[in-house]
């Protein structure tokens, strides 16, 4: 489903040249559509966040930008703080002064994932690590600033065009170390809903057809460990890898992530908006 804005205002997706972004651009598709890239918009620095939509007077800003490097920012948090959190202020501001709607991505990661069943959107959060401390914190932001506001939370995002800022996503990681016969682990006690971007900016054009604004959780159906979602994408590829599974423990990462951080779209749901198909279906057709 493509998406026309219901003015002679442009939508402007920020971060257009990632993984999500570009498949918004893609999705969005017309003339009124603006992508900028961090080069043409650092969203830490208000100032230009502000002269950049004064100027283009967008009737909606997508936010795609963050700093996802979630190790990394257990040992530089203000890295995080100033695009997560910081850059959310800015673009909040800005959209406040010119009339704009915001669309802002955020993460499983503010929960712990210490509950049982998935999370809704109800639910309160508590992040356990820097990044999810950061992205809670941008989530705070926009929607103390803004009412026409939407704020999704999504987890486990793999494109077609790979998230450049850690050189690749999980499934073209694992698909790289299984042509190269390299031993591959991969943690089995961490249950997520492995998102395919393609999928979620379909959703959201969707979405931002409805002017029902707020929080809303927007993932794939069911759920894997990550070491589920690895023999998945062997098992579609045909490549015979050799994975084995390890513990979060025994991996070591710097940065805790939750056990258990499903989502559930009760707010989808709420205003007669089907969720994402299965999560098994979606990697199968990126795997085509």
């Amino acid at each position: 489903m493509s998406f026309s804005p219901p003015s002679s205002r442009p939508v402007v997706v920020i971060g257009a040249s990632g993984q999500l972004g570009t498949d918004l651009m893609k999705t969005l598709a017309g003339p009124e559509i603006i992508g900028l890239t961090h080069t043409q918009l650092d969203i830490t620095q208000a100032i230009p966040v502000n002269d950049a939509l004064d100027q283009l007077k967008p009737y909606m800003v997508i936010n795609t930008a963050a700093f996802n490097l979630v190790d990394e920012c257990e040992f530089h948090p203000d890295r995080g703080l100033a695009v997560n959190a910081i850059g959310a202020y800015n673009l909040a501001t800005a959209c406040r002064s010119c009339g704009a709607i915001l669309v802002h991505f955020s993460t499983d990661y503010v929960f712990d994932g210490n509950q049982a069943e998935p999370y809704t959107e109800e639910d309160h959060p508590h992040p356990i690590s820097a990044y999810g401390i950061s992205k809670l914190a941008g989530e705070l932001f926009v929607r103390y600033i803004l009412e026409r506001q939407f704020v999704i939370r999504t987890s486990g995002l793999y494109g077609k065009v790979g998230s450049r800022g850690k050189g690749g996503n999980f499934v073209e990681s694992m698909l790289r170390l299984g042509r190269e016969g390299r031993s591959i682990k991969v943690v089995n006690d961490q249950t997520l809903s492995p998102t395919y971007t393609l999928d979620l900016a379909r959703k959201v054009c969707e979405l931002v057809s409805h002017e029902e604004f707020g929080l809303y959780h927007i993932t794939a159906g069911g759920a894997c460990t990550w070491h589920q979602f690895a023999q998945k994408v062997f098992e579609y590829s045909g490549i015979a890898a050799d994975l084995s599974s390890t513990t979060s423990q025994e991996y070591g990462s710097p940065a805790k992530r939750p056990p258990y951080s499903v989502l559930r779209s009760r707010r989808l749901q709420q205003i007669g908006l089907a969720p994402l198909r299965p999560w098994h279906d979606a990697l199968r057709e990126y795997l085509l």
